[in-house]
């Protein structure tokens, strides 16, 4: 059994939650508020196509037998789970959910701390500088991807699917004693309105989340739809509004919200989505974006909306089948976490959780890190590629 304690955090003891990250962090934070987690009490895990409700079933059974004291009660206090989730059925990555030792979390200006079987929080340890790295094509080369995507465009044009999304990938070794927290504090300094993630080695700052349920209502927000930031004010208001005009990401953009409103509305009494996307800036791109809300009309925990969305049209295709088929065929790797969801869940089922984009995969010898964009009938190879450049830069500019 899980014993937890949550209490109010003394002011003496409060700061920054990204300066406050141990060694192996854990994390999910935003605006500078969120989580963190020191250690590792309980983890659970799951593969195959069965990989999120398994999960679903394990931590519904751990939170049965579990006592908590919460003195706080607020989203992100008493048991809460870490959670990454690979991308394909097929993928050898497990999929995870972490019950840390310690955990920190701030909201609204109030901080907290919860205590696992007693364990105190551990001493603070110096952040280490790392060198910088150079990361370099992996898997897939950029001649290789645009062979790929007119592959994709010649399966669209044949009737084969309406979008598909496809990644590539870049890696770089890394020295045994490489410290992934100045990576994250980078990523939260220039990205600060991104979800900055760190779960067993899966890490980045994802501008998409995929769902948050919060006391019945349930929020997302859906991008698809890219274009870099121009050089000038003027310049780059121009691209906002021709991105915004583009009839080729509007038509990408479509395909992603009416496929997570469908899967939305068997669980919900009713699902609402901004009637026009709106441009979304980023300090390296500009996105095409619509926030969803919807009500709960029966009992489901965050983790089962996760099931049904995942994967969107937004990191697949559509349809969804036909996508993932094309993907399978043409990407020369497993994507493990890559475009999977990345996040927590409480133990009333509520959570958030985004999609694992503009980031990697810390592994014991090397990083590897990945990018993506829709290919619909109109795309162009070289534009599709010099899109996944510009997705690239948080983590490359944050190991650099």
């Amino acid at each position: 059994m899980l014993k937890l304690e949550t209490v109010e955090l003394p002011e003496a003891l409060r700061g920054p939650l990204v300066e406050l990250l141990p060694a192996n962090p854990t994390a999910f934070i935003r605006n500078g508020g969120g989580i963190i987690g020191f250690g590792e009490t309980t983890r659970l895990t799951a593969k195959g196509p069965d990989r999120i409700q398994a999960l679903a079933k394990a931590w519904r059974e751990l939170v049965a037998d579990a006592d908590v004291v919460d003195s706080v009660n607020l989203p992100g206090t008493g048991l809460v789970a870490f959670g990454s989730i690979a991308f394909a059925d097929s993928s050898e990555s497990e999929s995870i959910l972490i019950v840390p030792e310690v955990i920190i979390g701030s909201r609204d200006g109030r901080m907290w701390l919860t205590s696992v079987n007693g364990k105190a929080w551990p001493k603070q340890t110096a952040y280490q500088a790392n060198e910088p790295l150079e990361l370099r094509s992996g898997f897939q080369s950029r001649v290789g991807f645009e062979a790929s995507v007119q592959s994709a465009i010649d399966a669209i044009s044949a009737g084969k699917a309406e979008k598909v999304v496809l990644a590539r990938d870049l890696e770089a070794p890394v020295p045994k004693n490489f410290d992934i927290r100045p990576v994250l504090s980078k990523l939260a300094e220039k990205y600060p309105s991104c979800w900055v993630y760190s779960v067993d080695g899966t890490f980045g700052a994802s501008p998409e989340l995929l769902v948050r349920v919060s006391h019945g209502q349930v929020s997302a927000r859906v991008l698809a739809g890219t274009a870099g930031r121009g050089t000038d004010p003027e310049v780059d208001q121009a691209i906002a509004t021709a991105l915004a005009g583009s009839h080729k990401n509007l038509a990408e953009h479509a395909f992603a919200v009416d496929s997570f409103v469908q899967a939305l509305e068997p669980f919900c009494v009713q699902v609402d989505a901004d009637s026009e996307p709106f441009s979304l800036a980023l300090p390296n791109v500009w996105h095409l974006a619509s926030d969803v809300h919807g009500v709960l009309k029966r009992e489901a925990s965050v983790l089962d909306l996760a099931e049904a969305l995942h994967p969107t049209a937004a990191v697949a295709g559509t349809p969804r089948a036909a996508a993932q088929a094309l993907i399978e065929q043409l990407e020369p790797f497993d994507r493990g976490r890559y475009a999977g969801p990345v996040g927590w869940i409480g133990a009333d089922g509520d959570g958030e959780w985004a999609i694992a984009l503009r980031g990697g995969q810390l592994e014991e010898t090397r990083i590897r890190a990945f990018a993506g964009c829709g290919i619909v009938a109109e795309s162009e190879p070289s534009a599709e590629l010099a899109e996944t450049d510009l997705k690239f830069q948080p983590v490359t500019g944050a190991l650099s």
